[in-house]
């Protein structure tokens, strides 16, 4: 459910950011261009992948909290202090909690500046591609079609090339 929060407010910070972005060049998207941006939400992907994976561990492996159960504990008892002493939720708990918020709350904006800086600051495409295959993805549902096929096969070469990697290492 994060994941697809996090995903969402991403394409949304995303609408302010095109309306001052340069102007998409004309003409049909071409392969090149939607392999760019297929690129790119494959690359978020696996970075909202990686960061809840850090928030996992962060509750998981946290020696304060002291795993899911007691994280869910204090999560249930949050803002409310009689439920807190309830509990028995001491300082340090309450600061290794604040500390996981604290990084939640601040994984929206991760994302968004790291996909911001690979339309704006990288090689893998540009802000006029960018605009221009998101401007033909809301006109033609073939496009989005397209693009859907092509995400899930870059994933897949992504995941497999992953799995070779790792049996190669011996893991």
């Amino acid at each position: 459910m994060m994941k697809k929060l996090l995903l969402s407010a991403l394409f949304l910070s995303f609408f302010g950011m095109i309306s001052y972005a340069q102007e998409a060049t004309e003409g049909p998207v071409t392969d090149e261009e939607l392999t760019q941006y297929a690129t790119v939400e494959v690359m978020t992907s696996q970075f909202v992948d990686q960061k809840t994976e850090e928030l996992r561990n962060m509750i998981l492996k946290n020696e304060v909290i002291d795993g899911g159960a007691r994280y869910n504990e204090i999560k249930a008892a949050w803002g409310d202090e009689a439920k807190m002493t309830e509990a028995n939720i001491t300082d340090e708990e309450k600061a290794a909690y604040q500390a996981i918020l604290d990084f939640q709350g601040s994984l929206q904006q991760s994302v968004v500046d790291y996909k911001t800086g690979l339309i704006t600051d990288s090689d893998v495409i540009s802000v006029s591609v960018y605009n221009k295959v998101l401007g033909a993805l809301k006109e033609d549902p073939s496009v989005k079609e397209k693009l859907d096929s092509l995400i899930e096969e870059l994933k897949q070469q992504t995941s497999e090339g992953e799995e070779d990697g790792s049996s190669e290492d011996g893991k």
